[in-house]
């Protein structure tokens, strides 16, 4: 094992993590998925519970459409909660949560397993059948839990749209998505305020009309308008005489849809990734119970959103296939001080802890003592998620955090992916900044333009050369979309989007997004959606925005503005528009800079340059523009 060409460092797990881990040693994995890669994956899936076993693990005839477990019947909201209820499990904690405020509900299986099936009796109640889609919009509550173990558990389609999306992203996917249920929270706490969840749905609601029953979680009590025939309340709903805490599930094929996900392209619109039951199920009780380690007696913290696709896998869906205590906290990191999540960690006893590079990058700011007036010593395994860490917050997150002593799993993954596809198991030697190597059975590679291996140490285009079980199925409505953004590229590859190297000892170094994707604290935004905000305020006539490098939140949105005759461009206007976007788009989509321009660089064919753009805020050369038009 080489030092790698970064930093010169390799970590190597200690011989208690050897001991403890479900895998010793990667290469016997390895060696089981390259002797047969379908027994490989079907021997997997036979640790969880089907009703019908699969006719075939594998079905390639229809590529890039393919179809894993094709025969097979299960439920994915049986495989966590029922499956456990005949076993010790049924009285162990599934959920523990705690609010910004401080209130603290748990939930043993058996009592998950009671208020899934309320609800799925109440949304049945509402003639919601398999198939039909359902849009949640609440903060980390555990009722968005319940909603999409209970969705799933009657066949019906979930489509989770973060809080922290404002009323065009919201209107959007309810659009997209036909849904006739919206499930919504009054509002969240975030960093000591109200987030109005319900007065946003009730503006997106106004543009949207496919919705006919809206269900509304009270979280914070604030007054919120009811509309009558239209808007229940949930406590209500779920304390008739129909929610009885028993609900006959759907008996699924493995292929039928389990939820979409919308994500930002590099079009406008975004685009609904679809998964399945049986497919994505496999995949992350594969990659919790393998990559992070997931052990019978752990405490498991995911600080994602569940309005992310970290947030299903690693939240809700990965730590109950495995019969893990999975806990989630509703608000800010940084509330009321920075040591709020090492506070936690240390009063519930956390034994795997998975966040981000933003939120390291944020805590490493407010220097080491914050963390080390807390007892940490409960952490085993540490998780990275988002986008490629730097090896100085790498360094930081293993040292401080897990005091030298806990492996650092930087994943590799994507919302198409559904589970991690690179990592490193607890026992691999670590490189700091390095995702590692691919899940056992995986063949990725980095390829140049011209879709040739790139060779060792060399940038390139990162793509997976073959299919694996919880792989995106389509776009929902738009299969043809679905073919050409992946798959045509780079033909009979699936291309990742990302520019990526390859190391001497095979270990993958992912750089970044080649496409008009800006990650921002580890959330995908596309251009397109924040340039199409821009342009529907009546002061701007056309706009571009770009990502540039930040220290802590990876990159912050640059935009570039062309005004409207008659309009001036000042600070009164720069702060219209940041809080026209952020109403339009999210708070998260506030630009950390407006400019206003006269020009801006396109090619003769009218897209936007936005290399240059990146080169002119950086103050770096633009390179080549001779395709300019002027």
């Amino acid at each position: 094992m080489t030092g790698d060409k970064l930093t010169g460092e390799v970590f190597y797990t200690s011989e208690e993590t050897r001991n403890k881990a479900h895998i010793k040693d990667r290469a016997v994995l390895d060696l089981k998925a390259k002797k047969d890669y379908k027994k490989f994956w079907a021997d997997i899936a036979g640790d969880l519970h089907w009703f019908k076993k699969w006719d075939e693990i594998l079905d390639d005839s229809k590529k890039p459409f393919y179809k894993w477990f094709t025969g097979g019947e299960t439920n994915i909201s049986y495989n966590c909660l029922d499956r456990h209820l005949n076993t010790f499990r049924r009285n162990k904690l599934a959920l523990i949560w705690e609010g910004e405020p401080g209130d603290v509900r748990t939930m043993s299986y058996f009592r998950l397993h009671q208020e899934t099936c309320r609800f799925a009796n109440v949304l049945k109640s509402m003639g919601v059948n398999k198939g039909d889609r359902v849009t949640i919009y609440m903060g980390r509550i555990p009722e968005i839990i319940t909603a999409m173990l209970a969705c799933a558990r009657i066949g019906a389609v979930h489509s989770v749209v973060y809080g922290g999306f404002s009323v065009e992203s919201l209107t959007e996917r309810i659009e997209d998505s036909r849904s006739r249920v919206l499930i919504v929270a009054d509002g969240s706490y975030q960093r000591g305020k109200v987030v109005p969840l319900k007065d946003i749905a009730d503006e997106a609601l106004q543009r949207a009309g496919t919705v006919e029953h809206v269900v509304v979680v009270k979280r914070t009590g604030q007054p919120v308008l009811m509309e009558p025939g239209r808007d229940m309340w949930y406590h209500e709903l779920v304390s008739l005489p129909i929610a009885s805490h028993n609900c006959q599930l759907e008996v699924m094929s493995a292929e039928d849809p389990l939820f979409i996900l919308y994500t930002s392209g590099t079009t406008g619109k975004p685009k609904a990734i679809l998964h399945t039951h049986g497919g994505y199920m496999v995949g992350t009780y594969a990659t919790t119970r393998y990559y992070l380690d997931l052990q019978e007696e752990d405490r498991f913290w995911c600080s994602a959103d569940p309005g992310w696709i970290t947030g299903h896998s690693y939240i809700v869906y990965g730590p109950l296939l495995n019969g893990g205590t999975t806990f989630m906290y509703e608000g800010a990191p940084y509330h009321p001080y920075p040591n709020r999540w090492w506070q936690m960690i240390e009063k519930y006893g956390i034994n795997i802890f998975y966040t981000a590079p933003t939120a390291i990058r944020g805590f490493m700011r407010f220097g080491d003592a914050w963390a080390r007036r807390h007892n940490l010593t409960s952490l085993r395994i540490l998780g990275s998620v988002g986008e490629p860490i730097n090896p100085e917050a790498w360094k930081w997150y293993y040292n401080v955090i897990g005091n030298g002593k806990c492996p650092v799993i930087d994943t590799w993954w994507q919302t198409e992916t559904g589970m991690h596809m690179i990592a490193p198991f607890p026992t691999d030697p670590l490189k700091p900044g390095s995702g590692g190597l691919p899940f056992p059975g995986i063949e990725m590679d980095v390829l140049d333009e011209s879709g040739k291996p790139a060779g060792r140490n060399t940038e390139g285009y990162l793509v997976i050369k073959t299919p694996w079980p919880s792989m995106v199925r389509t776009l929902f409505n738009d299969p043809e979309k679905f073919r050409q953004q992946y798959w045509e590229r780079f033909p009979g590859y699936y291309f990742t989007g990302d520019s990526a190297r390859i190391d001497d000892d095979g270990y993958i170094w992912v750089i970044g997004r080649v496409d008009d994707v800006i990650k921002v604290s580890g959330y995908r935004l596309g251009s397109a959606d924040i340039e199409s905000a821009l342009v529907s305020h009546p002061a701007v006539a056309e706009a571009a925005a770009i990502g540039v490098p930040h220290d802590i939140k990876g990159n912050v949105i640059h935009a570039f503005v062309i005004l409207r005759d008659g309009q001036q461009g000042s600070e009164s206007l720069t702060g219209e528009l940041v809080k026209h976007i952020g109403h339009e788009v999210g708070p998260i989509a506030k630009p950390e800079k407006i400019e206003f321009v006269d020009k801006l660089p396109k090619t003769r064919s009218g897209k936007i340059m936005r290399r240059v753009l990146k080169a002119q805020a950086m103050g770096e050369d633009p390179g080549n523009i001779s395709t300019i038009e002027d």
